[in-house]
């Protein structure tokens, strides 16, 4: 293979790779301007980080932020649930703007049910994965989901590091993504940055939740931070 088409491959598999940068890391005094800046900067995502400090130890924001941070966004609100209950909030989300939402199985005692309410709001489904949470829950569910999200830190808190053992878990999913024949996207959240996206993308991901790898250093750097995670992802 030629120089040229090295450089094409190479190309095209930095443009596979989604980036959807948590606002748990932006600046919250201006957050409007903070989701348009990551949007200019070429996100493919915007990562929307809800918890209620019930079901992880902390507490941030809900659908009518969501709502408000929906006219800033020219990319689409990749929302994730960190609640329990969820299904009473779905609605609220979804008319809020939220292009996909995820979901934890243990957040409540019907993951297909809450999956087939989701779809009837008219988003995407996610469901996501804790560090503990073994891949078997989607046994039942791999027909009705549109993303699974692999949390490699547990969730709560930004600025965690990334825990090796997922590496493996993200192995699985993908063969089982493989053999369902369905486009499901995998995506990652926690302790993603230079270092690590490389070994995760390498594991099957196709989607990377960065938080402070994409906001530090300010909005001038935002451009430049969403670059090299692309870049960092396929040495």
């Amino acid at each position: 293979m030629g120089h040229t088409q090295n450089v094409e491959k190479w190309l095209t598999k930095m443009a596979d790779i989604k980036i959807s940068p948590s606002i748990l890391s932006a600046d919250f005094a201006r957050l409007g301007e903070e989701v348009a800046a990551i949007c200019d900067a070429g996100c493919d995502y915007v990562h929307v980080d809800v918890m209620d400090g019930h079901f992880v130890p902390n507490l941030t924001i809900g659908p009518d932020v969501v709502k408000a941070l929906a006219p800033h966004a020219s990319k689409p609100l990749d929302v994730h649930l960190m609640i329990a209950p969820v299904d009473p909030y779905i609605e609220a989300f979804a008319q809020a703007g939220a292009e996909i939402i995820t979901f934890h199985p243990e957040a409540g005692p019907h993951p297909h049910r809450t999956a087939q309410a989701i779809k009837a709001a008219g988003c995407k489904v996610g469901i996501s994965l804790n560090p503990a949470t073994p891949v078997s829950v989607l046994d039942s569910l791999m027909g009705d989901i549109d993303l699974i999200l692999v949390m490699s830190v547990n969730p709560g808190f930004g600025g965690q590091s990334f825990i090796e053992s997922q590496l493996e878990k993200i192995k699985t999913l993908r063969a089982m993504i493989d053999a369902s024949g369905r486009d499901i996207e995998l995506e990652v959240d926690g302790g993603v940055n230079r270092e690590t996206a490389a070994r995760v993308i390498a594991a099957g991901a196709s989607m990377l939740v960065a938080g402070t790898a994409t906001f530090q250093g300010g909005p001038d750097k935002y451009a430049e931070n969403i670059s090299a995670l692309r870049e960092a992802a396929v040495r």
